[in-house]
């Protein structure tokens, strides 16, 4: 593997959780150490996205979040990366046939937000996406009961694991899914980032 990708051998487990962390908190901390505990996962890899596709604003640039990001972890099992950057991918099904090509043998699990889950349908090759990798999908305040029933989930319904098996899912043949509940963390990279700019109006 090239310089500045990082480290991972056949065989271990990587939740993988992308998004602009614009800018990483420690709700982020919080949900990172849940699914590693929760999916059975070995390491969580923070994928910082150049940009979010769905959003029309543009994030800080991608160096200052990333540097941010890792000042503020203290986990050695969770590593913060530009791989999506360095890859050249800017679509989420790009970037995962390019680390599963990359990584042979690495056993990758797809994290989002429930809130993910329910606009995921609008996300480009959503279906190719859940074809590829297990996706767990962690709880958030507001959107939990608006994921059970978004369209992705209705149409991904008989894949979907029950939470009791969520353990098992790293090693399970995609199409796999499970909904977990965790600790709500108020939390959110919008409400730090709209209170930093009333502190420092332009």
């Amino acid at each position: 593997m090239a310089t500045g990708f990082p480290l991972a051998h056949a065989g271990m487990r990587i939740g993988v959780l992308g998004g602009s962390f614009d800018p990483a908190h420690c709700g982020h901390v919080d949900i990172s150490r849940f699914a590693k505990h929760r999916f059975g996962l070995d390491r969580i890899w923070w994928m910082v996205s150049p940009g979010n596709p769905l959003k029309s604003r543009g994030p800080a640039p991608l160096q200052d979040r990333i540097a941010a990001a890792r000042r503020l972890l203290h986990d050695p099992d969770i590593v913060v990366t530009d791989v999506e950057a360095r890859l050249g991918t800017r679509m989420t099904a790009d970037t995962i046939a390019e680390l599963q090509r990359s990584y042979p043998g690495v056993r990758f699990v797809w994290l989002m937000g429930s809130d993910n889950l329910v606009q995921f349908d609008q996300w480009d090759r959503w279906r190719q996406i859940a074809a590829s990798v297990p996706i767990g999908v962690l709880s958030r305040p507001g959107s939990r009961v608006a994921a059970r029933h978004a369209p992705a989930a209705q149409i991904m319904r008989r894949w979907r694991l029950p939470q009791f098996r969520a353990g098992e899912l790293a090693m399970c043949d995609p199409p796999a899914w499970v909904l977990v509940n965790l600790p709500m963390s108020p939390q959110s990279s919008t409400a730090i980032r709209a209170a930093r700019n009333k502190l420092n109006p332009d």
